[in-house]
């Protein structure tokens, strides 16, 4: 009796766990070049993977994926409840307590408004004389822009947190990398003097700047460089001030306003916590087809993703320029 079972015989979720596994045994999902085989878990997984591996403002050790659910469609929400604080009284021996208290609640809503896919396909002539890892490495690539792409979102709603701002856009920050008032490390310990006074855990907090500020505090003997650790986040540089140090191209950049005295742009320095801002995102459906025009193989795919700032004093800024 034949018990061999095809992965299109499975359920989704044993599908997916069957994709992992073949993952981590560096399977790849066009091996032999043909789409006979084609299995839209793994080819997820495949690209998932690589989107993850690239990610920095939304990598999971900087953002929470608590409420992710379960996302189907462009337009899902996700409900969010949250309850205040009790009140905390004194107790006296043989006295009745007062009644018990009614909490506030509240509730906020993550909204999936955020839809990016991706469609390539690779003639059969280059497929063969490239082998079929140009396929594969196009999937990974793919995985990588989507994760640019998901970046600047998750950094374009973190900017908009303004309960803790270190000065602005119209008088930004410009630093040196030497000790001082306007030093880089110095800015970094007013960020995180920002997040003690909200209580915010010091634990698990992280820092995420452009290049040209790196660049400054390799230049402090104070920064810890993790050039050759291994270490938790994606673009881990070292530490500072309390903060694991981050470096992405996507820092926000924002115009100059108007009477500012110069026009250069001001990057958001932004600094925070996992606590800070939740975010939810998949790769709803990967499909692969023979594009009727052409002789080779096609692949496209969706990848649904939204985010928002649930706790907006777990979230620091400082507006900064270079000269």
């Amino acid at each position: 009796m034949d018990t061999t079972i095809h992965p299109t015989d499975m359920s989704p979720a044993d599908q997916q766990r069957f994709a992992q596994f073949l993952m981590s045994k560096h399977y790849r999902p066009l091996a032999g070049g043909a789409l006979d085989n084609f299995i839209p878990q793994m080819w997820s997984a495949r690209i998932l993977e690589a989107l993850r591996k690239a990610l920095v403002f939304s990598q999971p050790q900087v953002v929470n994926h608590d409420y992710e659910g379960d996302i189907q469609a462009a337009g899902d929400t996700v409900k969010i409840n949250s309850i205040g604080d009790p009140t905390i009284f004194d107790y006296t021996k043989n006295t009745d307590m007062p009644s018990p208290e009614t909490l506030d609640d509240s509730q906020k809503t993550l909204l999936i408004d955020a839809a990016k896919a991706f469609n390539f396909q690779v003639d059969d002539i280059d497929k063969a004389q490239q082998q079929p890892k140009v396929m594969d490495y196009a999937l990974g690539r793919a995985g990588y822009r989507m994760a640019d792409t998901t970046d600047q979102y998750v950094a374009g709603k973190m900017i908009q947190a303004n309960e803790n701002v270190l000065y602005s856009t119209t008088s930004p920050l410009l630093p040196v990398p030497q000790s001082g008032s306007t030093g880089v490390y110095e800015m970094l310990v007013d960020l995180s003097v920002l997040l003690d006074e909200q209580n915010v855990p010091t634990d698990g907090r992280w820092v995420v700047i452009p290049p040209w500020i790196h660049g400054m505090l390799v230049k402090d003997q104070r920064f810890v460089s993790y050039a050759a650790v291994d270490v938790l986040y994606n673009r881990q540089v070292g530490e500072a001030a309390g903060f694991s140090v981050l470096t992405s191209n996507n820092v926000p950049q924002i115009a100059a306003p108007s009477g500012a005295s110069d026009t250069n742009n001001r990057y958001g320095i932004i600094a925070g916590h996992q606590m800070g801002f939740s975010f939810a995102d998949q790769i709803n459906s990967v499909e692969a087809y023979r594009p009727q025009n052409r002789f080779g193989d096609a692949v496209k795919g969706l990848h649904l993703f939204g985010g928002a700032v649930i706790r907006p004093e777990a979230i620091a800024t400082a507006f900064v320029v270079s000269s």
